[in-house]
């Protein structure tokens, strides 16, 4: 590996899997879950932190609890690919808050969007009001998804 990236033995990946799964896990389970003593535990999750490996940590919630159950993926072209645009096009995506993930692709479109709405109707309205009138917008490709099967983060 190179001298950027800290080298993962067992004890760090468990502890990653351990927090990945639940990050308020108290120190003294998570040293009892991987078999190491609080201290060292303690001074690996911190090594982990300040590595950028563990980037942080956040309460998972459920958007169908919170009425957000309608999930469209959306495929984005572009009139103009020069940097500029794209970066026009990012910085307005992040302004955006039913973009729940954007990613830009090597495809036949140049982006990828995960777009969280209630229904429908608010999806439709997101794309023609805010989607569609993102900078350099050429067309969209809209995909509704009807179940999730396996989604990280839930």
């Amino acid at each position: 590996m190179s001298d950027d990236l800290p080298e993962l033995d067992r004890f760090d990946r468990a502890i990653l899997a351990a927090l990945s799964g639940d990050g308020r896990m108290p120190v003294t389970e998570l040293a009892r879950r991987i078999g190491l003593s609080k201290t060292p535990t303690q001074a690996r999750v911190k090594r982990l932190e300040e590595a950028g490996v563990i980037a942080g940590y956040r309460a998972v919630l459920n958007p169908i609890r919170m009425g957000l159950a309608n999930v469209a993926y959306v495929e984005v072209r572009l009139t103009d690919t020069r940097e500029a645009a794209l970066q026009a096009f990012n910085r307005a995506v992040r302004a955006v808050p039913e973009i729940e993930e954007c990613h830009m692709m090597a495809a036949g479109f140049d982006y990828l969007m995960k777009v969280r709405t209630g229904d429908i109707a608010d999806y439709r309205r997101v794309l023609g009001e805010r989607i569609s009138t993102l900078p350099h917008v050429a067309s969209t490709s809209t995909y509704v998804a009807m179940e999730a099967v396996k989604e990280t983060g839930l």
